[in-house]
């Protein structure tokens, strides 16, 4: 890990001084943005090619045999990561982006064949049958994007990132899938020597190369679980869903919350906007910092969770259902609080 995590901050810090010194992939500065001098993007590249890389090297040398699916899988991202990456450069249109977003989820269903049942609480197994195939190029799709719209302040993406791999780590020594340790491994390593650069201030940002790569690689997370479990182990599909999900669950409830709370406001949800839970944060006063802090705790509390559901804890299911819930509504009543505080004493300020 230590490896992955100084390659990457070396890699990274190599890649700057060229961006600067060929003046490439500025992110200059405009009403939306959260900084005020010209940035290079482009720094999650670094992070593609580490892990990448790295899992197709430990496939080659432990598991050959499992080539095929692990080289799909990574063909789909090194897609999502030159296209994106092709974004960053000069904007690429929206049509582009969502067809080699659903090309990859299609590679991963290819892969790693797609969702087949799921089991509630207290509710028997219902078998997804063809259903499943639609509803994993969502997940995979939906948390490309979702990854992506939450890349908008210094160290947010990357410190969600430190968190979401090395919760997949240990998940994966769990299970005895050492596939899943050794790519959750080497997206913290990477991840955190990203944050090295891109802690505030920062002086690099990941890009969509590497926001919309990250979202591609925790959706993949899951379903390469379960394709690597015992068949006898098949059945714990939820448990593996419900960790996909609550490792990055503060970025999937900022997204649907945001994307639903635009619609119901007749607004077109695919334009540019500084409407996130996190962005009002950072416009009310937060430094980049703190409110990425705030973030990697929530995520942290989803790492925690996750633990207590792999390991069948009493009650855990329980708590999964009112736990995140309640930080979800904890999260978006702060939001309205400190809004409200800010407003309250400018009201004040322009009675004076």
């Amino acid at each position: 890990m230590a490896l992955a995590a100084l390659s990457s901050y070396l890699g990274i810090g190599m890649l700057l001084r060229l961006l600067k010194h060929q003046q490439l992939m500025l992110d200059i500065p405009n009403e939306r943005s959260s900084h005020s001098q010209p940035i290079p993007r482009g720094g999650g590249m670094i992070i593609v090619l580490l892990s990448l890389s790295g899992i197709m090297l430990f496939t080659l040398l432990y598991q050959p045999e499992d080539m095929l699916p692990v080289g799909l899988l990574v063909l789909g991202g090194f897609c999502v990561a030159i296209v994106s990456w092709r974004d960053d450069i000069r904007p690429l249109s929206n049509r582009v982006r969502f067809a080699t977003h659903i090309f990859a989820a299609i590679l991963v269903v290819i892969a790693l064949a797609s969702w087949r049942q799921v089991t509630l609480p207290f509710v028997n197994s219902t078998n997804l049958g063809w259903l499943g195939i639609p509803l994993t190029i969502i997940w995979v799709v939906g948390l490309i994007n979702a990854y992506n719209f939450m890349d908008g302040i210094d160290g947010l993406a990357g410190g969600v990132a430190v968190v979401a791999g090395l919760g997949w780590a240990l998940i994966g020594w769990y299970l005895h899938v050492p596939m899943i340790t050794i790519f959750g491994v080497i997206l913290a390593a990477s991840s955190l020597g990203f944050l090295g650069h891109n802690w505030h201030p920062a002086r690099i940002f990941m890009g969509d190369v590497g926001s919309a790569y990250l979202g591609y690689a925790f959706a993949v997370m899951p379903l390469l679980a379960l394709f690597f479990l015992p068949n006898q182990e098949q059945s714990n599909a939820l448990t593996v869903f419900f960790i996909g999900i609550l490792l990055v669950w503060p970025f999937l409830f900022d997204t649907v919350f945001t994307i639903s709370r635009r619609l119901l406001n007749g607004e077109k949800v695919w334009t540019a906007h500084r409407s996130h839970l996190y962005q009002r944060l950072v416009i009310n006063g937060y430094p980049h910092h703190v409110v990425a802090l705030l973030y990697i705790g929530l995520a942290f509390c989803g790492l925690i969770s996750a633990l207590a559901l792999v390991l069948d804890l009493p009650g855990s299911i329980f708590i999964l259902l009112i736990w995140i819930p309640l930080l979800c509504v904890a999260l978006w009543r702060f939001v309205l609080y400190k809004e409200s505080s800010m407003q309250h004493q400018f009201t004040q300020y322009e009675k004076r």
